[in-house]
């Protein structure tokens, strides 16, 4: 078959075009630059733009495999790194591959495999699309240290047929035997681990630039309105995070956690660690991978990329899905919700966020 196979210049997804050559189908290496490639030549780590696009091209010429490189920076601005900027200055912790996955990707990538007259669109992601009686189904990688379904699942159920995801079955260990056994020239470059638009690391200082407001000073607060310091912008601070709070870190012998980010308020709301548990949360823009439940669904649901999938039921009203934990968990909005049925994905959302009152902050006027 014709397959067009989206290349990074990391190992993964090297390994999938490799794979995919190997079985003798025809493959199509497809390179998006994403950010500006000055900034980009030579750093480590990174993907989608400088020395990433050479190795994508070394591989390509490796595996004797056309390879083309797709101009996207324009669109990845205002589809990635603009929604990022916005995200935190909603008091929202935002997740770019998300939103890269979703809107370039499995969209853009897509509609040129197709137009391309391919078969498939291959990538390195670490998730399995197996037969399911419904039709072809998302499912976690067989190596959870690897999975990577909780970025997946905005995938439309009607693209899940035309995909392929190569690396699903395998180790990580065991993709750079194959990198090594295929000759490519990438077998031991490291793994990405800083978001691939931030060169620097400080993901604040490019919320600053774009949306400045959300890199303005404000108070730090108890959950009953006390002042009890100062922050630098709410775009440093999560939903559960516990350093960088300076002064505020500590309130008699507990320590102290972000629990609550009043945006309009410029206001940080922390409190002790109990207060992170919630037994619900809501998920905004829903996506199902199997026909919405029209009753309240049991299920896992998994809140944070690296956390494991907790059982839950989910009610959904054809607008937003109401999730009712069986424990107390830490549910930051801006992240995803994501629902399991076992290993396989049945949908999820964007955790919405919650109202300020809801963490029981006393409305006091800010300080002079």
């Amino acid at each position: 078959m014709r397959i067009v196979v989206a290349m990074s210049g990391g190992v993964d997804s090297s390994v999938a075009a490799g794979l995919m050559a190997e079985a003798g189908h025809e493959v199509i290496g497809v390179t998006m630059q994403l950010y500006d490639h000055g900034v980009a030549v030579g750093r480590k780590g990174a993907c989608c733009a400088g020395q990433d696009i050479h190795d994508a091209r070394r591989v390509a010429d490796r595996l004797g495999i056309a390879h083309y490189v797709l101009d996207m920076e324009a669109r990845f601005r205002r589809a990635v790194i603009e929604d990022f900027a916005d995200t935190y200055a909603r008091g929202e912790t935002p997740i770019p591959c998300l939103r890269c996955n979703q809107h370039l990707k499995f969209t853009d990538l897509l509609g040129l495999a197709r137009d391309l007259g391919a078969a498939a669109l291959a990538t390195g992601h670490y998730a399995r699309i197996e037969a399911a009686p419904d039709g072809p189904a998302l499912y976690r990688a067989v190596d959870p240290a690897r999975d990577q379904s909780y970025f997946l699942f905005a995938l439309s159920r009607a693209d899940l047929g035309f995909l392929r995801f190569p690396l699903g079955r395998l180790p990580k260990a065991e993709v750079r035997a194959e990198a090594a056994r295929l000759g490519l020239p990438v077998a031991e470059k490291p793994d990405s681990q800083d978001i691939c638009f931030v060169p620097s690391g400080r993901y604040a200082d490019v919320v600053a630039r774009l949306r400045p407001e959300a890199a303005e000073p404000g108070e730090v607060v108890g959950t009953d309105g006390a002042v009890l310091g100062r922050h630098d912008g709410i775009a440093r601070y999560t939903v559960g995070q516990a350093r960088g709070l300076g002064t505020a870190s500590r309130r008699g012998d507990e320590r102290m956690h972000v629990v609550a980010i009043d945006a309009a308020r410029r206001r940080v709301v922390v409190g002790p660690r109990a207060a992170l548990g919630r037994r619900e949360a809501v998920a905004r823009e829903v996506t199902w991978l199997i026909d919405p439940p029209s009753a309240p669904l049991a299920c896992s649901v998994k809140l944070r990329g690296r956390e494991a999938p907790q059982p839950a039921t989910v009610a959904w009203d054809g607008a937003s899905a109401r999730i009712a934990l069986a424990a107390p968990a830490t549910a930051a909005p801006g992240q995803a919700a994501v629902f399991y049925d076992g290993d396989r994905v049945l949908g999820g959302g964007i955790i919405a966020g919650a109202s300020v009152d809801s963490a029981a902050v006393r409305d006091v006027s800010p300080a002079a």
